[in-house]
């Protein structure tokens, strides 16, 4: 055992401050300078975690207190990230639990916990924003115990040490009362409850991959605890493959620690210690790295299954080519499997037509970080709505269903009650909070899809929604999820005020004036359940007595732009979204109407 080092997760529920806590603990523990200015939550380097104010990948780092070495993973609060959280399980020894002192424990809490006690690691319990208005941080404490009592923890994990206080004012107290100081409680906690990582230095060098870094001088970097011995540049190892077991020589050619936000080159790496290694042509996470050529894989943890599947098509619309570079087949072939290598939660397979590739995933969320990454890379390609991956059980169809917890205003109960029904979601539980009401259901991942967009709406943005993965069910039958049909363009052009002024008395606009429109582009939203076509780029007829402007953008009402998240789960089964750098535009697969009558004249 290494007694200089300890190894930590930190877990929690989505803005619950957990990537703020890390940005305390990295100011104390010294890595920044007193006059250094600091960016806010510094650990979400990607921007995508920057604008949606998430964490995406788990990111290590440490900090260096009191002569020890405290290695940090900061692992994503999303369920849909559930592999990176897996991964990050395999490298440390003990997890730092952040709690709200106002919400208390939520749905990815409870997730994120629960791989935890699975792992047996130790816990230390923080209680953070004791400094929000209403916080009670004492009876969430209790919150907690009965979460742990109700995930079966063991005795010593029910035991865990608590700390109270607020990452973003940088204190925190061992008893609620205190002085309010610095953040030496948790890290003193931390060196007493959390143990030294479990190596053995005199043994030969043996590390599980955990993770894949990536750099543009020296290529994949395979980041893992080490387990066994240590690791030296120049010494030869073998990779052997988690895929097909076998054995490939390599030899190391550059050691990296990590230290604060960054990695630092170092000669040799010590057993128990949280490192990246280069040198090896094809790496992935999973595979183990051993100096012994004899030496034996170690077990790598079966990440939770993908529930949901989609389509990525090659963009075949009218406009294809005019904002992005890379829209040929075997260009998106190429990133889809070079993502592969470090997403292990995502599966893609090619399908027997040309250009359309199945990719398989935990959530919607996953699968639109994905294809934002792609559209900012430069990337045109078609997005299709989500369909479950259903399994069969002694003959009878079987489908995924998930627990969803929904946190609304009182007075928007009635609407999300009947919302729920819809969807075929169950009640199982209702709670009275101060100023809202939480409502908790069993609903089929098919039925929770476009959920959220309702809450939203009927909640004027208040409602809150999260969901886990459950069980395996009987198929519940048909699920009603979109109520409204659709605005089609029939015409391609330039949409003109003129035009969208009469399309609006149809419905709601998803375009404005000035866009280029295509035939089979759906234009807006009709609140009946049937599809009308529509011409968004009719010009209006100049008069002698008429000025070209005169009146016609009196009444226009602002278009609705969905994100590419809302997009992809408003689509129906015969539409796509149609990703490009600059745009976001929605369409039928069949774009010609005729062809589309004939279509649907066979389905019946």
């Amino acid at each position: 055992m290494n007694q200089n080092i300890r190894n930590i997760a930190i877990i929690a529920h989505v803005d619950h401050g957990k990537t703020t806590l890390v940005d305390k603990l990295l100011k104390e523990g010294g890595v920044y300078r007193a006059n250094q200015q600091v960016e806010e939550r510094a650990m979400d380097s990607m921007d995508l975690e920057k604008e949606k104010g998430i964490t995406i990948k788990a990111k290590n780092t440490s900090v260096h207190w009191k002569d020890k070495t405290i290695n940090i993973v900061d692992t994503p609060g999303h369920a849909d990230f559930g592999g990176e959280v897996e991964r990050a399980l395999r490298m440390v020894d003990g997890v730092l639990l952040v709690i709200d002192a106002y919400d208390g424990p939520q749905a990815q809490t409870r997730f994120v916990l629960r791989k935890a006690l699975a792992h047996g690691l130790k816990v230390v319990i923080v209680i953070n924003k004791i400094d929000r208005d209403n916080a009670e941080p004492a009876k969430m404490y209790d919150k907690v115990l009965e979460l742990l009592m109700e995930l079966n923890a063991t005795e010593e994990q029910f035991d865990a040490p608590v700390v109270y206080g607020s990452g973003r004012d940088g204190y925190m107290m061992m008893h609620l009362g205190e002085e309010k100081k610095d953040m030496s409680p948790l890290f003193q906690t931390i060196l007493d409850h959390i143990p030294p990582p479990f190596a053995k230095p005199n043994e030969p060098f043996h590390m599980l991959v955990s993770n894949i870094d990536w750099s543009d001088y020296v290529g994949r970097i395979a980041v893992g605890k080490i387990l066994g011995g240590s690791a030296s540049i120049g010494e030869t190892v073998f990779v052997v493959r988690h895929s097909d077991g076998k054995r490939v020589r390599a030899k190391i050619t550059k050691v990296f620690e990590f230290t604060g936000l960054g990695t630092t080159e170092t000669q040799t790496a010590v057993a128990g210690n949280i490192v990246g290694l280069s040198g090896f042509e094809d790496i992935d996470i999973g595979d183990t790295l051993t100096a012994d050529e004899a030496g034996h894989a170690l077990p790598f943890t079966q990440i939770d299954p993908p529930t949901l599947e989609m389509q990525f098509c090659v963009n075949d619309g009218p406009l294809v080519g005019q904002e992005g570079k890379l829209v040929t087949s075997r260009q998106l072939r190429e990133r889809l499997m070079r993502e592969l290598k470090t997403n292990v939660s995502i599966n893609i397979e090619d399908t027997d037509k040309a250009g359309i590739f199945n990719v398989k995933a935990r959530g919607a969320m996953q699968v639109a970080v994905l294809v934002e990454t792609m559209r900012r890379e430069g990337f045109e390609l078609l997005v299709s709505r989500p369909t479950v991956i259903e399994q069969l059980v002694d003959g009878a169809r079987h489908e995924p269903f998930e627990t969803v917890w929904i946190e609304v205003p009182d007075e928007c109960v009635g609407a999300i009650m009947q919302n729920l029904a819809n969807r075929k979601g169950l009640l199982t539980n209702m709670e009275k909070l101060p100023h809202t009401t939480m409502i908790e259901a069993t609903i089929t991942t098919r039925g929770l899809i476009g959920m959220e967009i309702d809450v939203v709406n009927a909640t004027s943005g208040r409602g809150v929604l999260s969901h886990l993965f459950k069980e395996y069910g009987p198929y519940a039958g048909e699920v009603l999820t979109r109520l409204s049909g659709t605005l089609i363009a029939t015409e391609a052009g330039i949409t003109t005020p003129y035009a969208l002024v009469m399309v609006q008395e149809r419905g709601k606009l998803f375009v404005s004036p000035g866009e280029a429109v295509y035939e089979g582009m759906i234009v807006g939203e009709n609140p009946r359940n049937e599809d009308i076509s529509v011409n968004a780029v009719r010009e209006k007829k100049l008069t002698n007595f008429r000025s070209q402007g005169d009146g016609v953008a009196t009444g226009l009402t602002p278009a609705t732009k969905l994100s590419l998240e809302r997009a992809i789960e408003y689509v129906a089964i015969d539409e796509l979204v149609e990703v490009t750098p600059k745009s976001l535009r929605l369409r039928k697969r069949i774009l010609n109407q005729g062809e589309r009558q004939k279509a649907a004249k066979k389905a019946k």
